[in-house]
């Protein structure tokens, strides 16, 4: 489930964002007027006109050049400091007095979400120049923003890896109605080309209360190691709502984005989103996850292969669904216990739908765990 536009380097996110462009040339001021910094916001990047600029006041003029609202914050040496929510399309102006030192910027949407998916970048200021010079050139730059740069993780090679295992009650959701409709349909206007397949699904799609009780297992160990080094390795097995045997293999991340919006790729742990979020799809309720990850899986049915490119997205997330009849229960499910692990899996690209209802597979384990896996 997440979304096809040209691969871009992220770091240690979980997921590619599109390279911070640069000024080309320094910018200049009279000295006592505000420094004039554009940035451009989308998903999932932070765009400034100038990376390094003079200590003194400036104006950031905010474009919301995405498809979804975002915001813009700086931080740092004392100061926080951020617009009002910005929607697509909109712009807006952020005034502030900036001491020597380096500054944090970014989308805070979500209690941060969009910050984790990567629209954060830094801004250096300077000791004022008698010249007012306000921007550097790229060779100016810092080591963790060239890093960024090159698509290298800016914390080095710390690794992230998480080992999840399915248990509890298995379930087999079906296509149907999604239950929060009211609720969905505010946010839904926000989504520009997707709104329209988006609104099918609010009739008949993956996210329903048309569920049934299967058996099955999935153990799988997730690595963010970066840009595109994310990795996984794991298993599922499960009989469906007809009787077919399914097995899924995993072992390689999608690193591309993939068709959904808004474009994620490779392995993300620790990240608020869905429902009001305005982080991906809102036809899921507000959720917390220990591991989000999109990958490609060999599928077989009976023994025999399907494909080996289905298109896999996993969560091990907050519990949204009750026990008994497994009804969605909470449209913001944040503060819910993490352990229901969600397994999608759709046909790759031009590949025709499987022989299940709706043409998906849909399976969660309601009662799952994970732990850091042995080094």
């Amino acid at each position: 489930m997440s979304h096809l536009h040209a691969i871009a380097a992220r770091s240690g996110a979980g997921l590619l964002l599109g390279a911070v462009a640069l000024a080309a040339t320094p910018a200049h001021r009279v000295p006592g007027d505000p420094a004039a910094v554009s940035a451009k916001l989308s998903e999932w990047k932070v765009e400034l006109s100038e990376r390094t600029i003079a200590a003194g006041t400036v104006t950031f003029t905010v474009a919301n050049v995405g498809s979804i609202p975002h915001a813009f914050e700086v931080e740092g040496q004392g100061i926080e400091q951020e617009t009002g929510v910005i929607q697509p399309g909109a712009s807006a102006t952020l005034t502030l007095t900036l001491g020597p030192g380096t500054y944090e910027v970014y989308c805070p949407v979500g209690a941060d979400s969009h910050k984790k998916l990567g629209m954060e970048t830094d801004l250096k200021v300077v000791a004022a120049k008698g010249s007012g010079a306000s921007g550097y050139g790229a060779s100016e730059m810092s080591g963790s923003n060239m890093a960024q740069m090159s698509g290298s993780p800016a914390r080095g090679d710390n690794v992230q890896a998480i080992r999840v295992t399915g248990g509890g009650p298995v379930i087999q959701i079906l296509p149907g109605a999604f239950p929060f409709p009211d609720s969905a349909a505010p946010i839904l206007k926000q989504f520009g080309d997707e709104r329209e397949g988006l609104e099918s699904q609010v009739k008949n799609g993956p996210y329903s209360n048309n569920v049934t009780t299967i058996a099955g297992t999935f153990t799988f160990t997730a690595w963010d190691k970066g840009a595109v080094r994310d990795s996984v390795d794991g298993v599922a097995e499960f009989t469906s709502q007809d009787g077919a045997r399914w097995k899924l293999v995993l072992d390689r991340v999608q690193t591309k984005d993939v068709p959904h919006h808004p474009r994620f790729g490779g392995v993300i742990l620790g990240l608020y989103y869905h429902g009001n979020t305005t982080v991906h799809t809102p036809l899921v309720p507000t959720i917390k996850s220990a591991v989000a990850l999109w990958a490609f899986g060999h599928l077989y049915k009976n023994g025999a292969l399907v494909t080996d490119n289905a298109m896999v997205h996993v969560m091990l997330l907050s519990r949204t669904r009750r026990d008994g009849d497994f009804a969605l229960a909470c449209w913001d499910c944040s503060k819910n216990k993490i352990e229901e692990l969600q397994l999608q899996i759709l046909p790759g690209p031009g590949e025709p739908k499987f022989d299940a209802p709706g043409g998906f597979l849909f399976v969660n384990w309601q009662k799952s765990s994970s732990a850091k896996p042995a080094s």
